[in-house]
């Protein structure tokens, strides 16, 4: 099961950029000039998203499973904690990014 926290998602981001940065060689700095290797960031949204749906419909297949008697109540916790924090971490990324739009378009052309 993949870890959606914002702290999971800080490490990821500081990983890709160590990556990304070592692609480049020595010398060359990073956001310069566009990275030939490694996902684009709309390919790392993405995946997010699929991952996010995918803990979503985990927690529900098993809150099913959990009226017809075949989960258990650690089973039902597990799935309740993880969707929270799944719905916890979009909704941050979602004010983040809302957040960056309307520094965007406050700046002065």
């Amino acid at each position: 099961m993949v870890e959606t926290s914002p702290i999971s998602a800080t490490q990821a981001y500081a990983k890709a950029l160590e990556q990304a940065a070592d692609s480049k060689g020595q010398g060359a700095a990073v956001g310069v000039d566009e990275v030939k290797s490694g996902p684009s960031f709309s390919e790392l949204l993405d995946e997010a998203g699929q991952s996010a749906i995918q803990d979503g419909m985990a927690s529900e297949k098993t809150s099913l499973q959990s009226l017809t008697g075949e989960a258990g109540l650690v089973d039902i916790v597990t799935a309740v904690s993880s969707a929270e924090v799944t719905l916890e971490t979009v909704v941050s990324v979602r004010d983040r990014v809302i957040q960056a739009y309307q520094d965007i378009i406050k700046m002065p052309i």
